[in-house]
């Protein structure tokens, strides 16, 4: 019998050198707040069997799908790819229709208890599911069935994890949480849309050491959700100072000064963003002149709004 090609020698076929990788496993050792002497581990436990993930698109606009897909380095999205055996995503398959369908019914029954199930959107509730469908199933009883034979379930962006934008009053459609349908508890990845690399770095705890990483009382990866967005904030000095921006376009805002008075929520909203930004680092929302929404947190679209007023 062939000796299987391992991670990194199939990645090269693909592209993405031996240093892009070990890049990689060492982006996802700050992510999770180890040392950088786990980067080896982390390229060890990649080499692992791939586990079977099943990816459910539900009530959601597939922001989730595109922030996973569609990082700043091609080779980011590959490595994750190449290490999982994705066997049903509706945005990227090739399978459509019946054929779609069926490869969900066999990965289902092949695989009971064994795979990953991640979900992306809300699930409306409302005349029984009647305003979510794929193949005449509701999102309901697809959500019951595939996430109910689940080994894990990890739901990708403040719809799946808390109801999110579906759900934001007066929620026409009675739209819920996966966790609410099916009565499974599950890891929650939230954000509108979340950060990528900590989709990833929940994909590469689990395949590090066995098992899904500690949570906060909401559901939130403690790795990424443990800090306070205010307490890590480059604009911090201008809030203890008393400098704000009072307008966009100001003197304040021209400075880098606090952006609070414009309505950021990062006094009040839980995630890593200032420490680990977005597309590799490049930058993020307040990095960029604009106020946190909150938009990890449970109800954000109620609770944070209005956006752009002092709350």
């Amino acid at each position: 019998m062939d000796k299987p090609i391992e991670v990194p020698e199939r990645l090269a076929e693909k592209g993405v050198s031996r240093r892009d990788f070990m890049k990689f496993c060492g982006l996802m050792a700050t992510v999770l707040g180890l040392p950088m002497s786990f980067a080896p581990k982390i390229a060890e436990a990649m080499a692992k069997p791939r586990p079977t993930v099943v990816w459910l698109n539900l009530a959601e606009c597939t922001g989730c799908t595109e922030s996973f897909i569609r990082t700043t380095y091609p080779w980011a999205a590959d490595i994750i790819l190449d290490a999982i055996d994705l066997a049903y995503h509706e945005t990227i398959m090739a399978a459509a229709g019946k054929q779609a369908e069926k490869v969900l019914e066999d990965t289902v029954k092949a695989h009971k208890g064994k795979y990953i199930c991640v979900v992306e959107g809300a699930i409306p509730t409302k005349d029984n599911g009647a305003y979510g469908k794929i193949g005449g199933k509701t999102f309901i009883d697809i959500a019951k069935h595939v996430v109910g034979s689940a080994a894990a379930t990890i739901c990708v962006g403040s719809c799946a994890c808390y109801g999110g934008v579906q759900a934001a009053k007066p929620n026409p459609t009675d739209a819920k949480s996966v966790s609410e349908v099916t009565g499974v508890k599950t890891v929650n990845i939230s954000g509108c849309p979340p950060n990528a690399d900590n989709m990833v770095a929940t994909v590469v705890h689990y395949l590090l050491l066995g098992k899904l990483p500690a949570l906060d009382d909401k559901g939130r990866p403690l790795f990424a959700y443990q800090y306070l967005i205010h307490d890590n904030c480059p604009r911090r000095g201008h809030y203890e100072n008393d400098e704000f921006v009072k307008e966009f376009g100001d003197e304040g805002a021209l400075k880098g000064w606090c952006l609070a008075k414009v309505g950021c929520k990062g006094p009040n909203t839980y995630n890593n963003c200032p420490i680990i930004k977005w597309n590799q680092g490049t930058n993020w929302p307040i990095g960029a002149g604009h106020p946190c929404i909150g938009c990890s947190e449970p109800n954000f679209w109620d609770d944070m709004s209005p956006f752009y007023k002092e709350g």
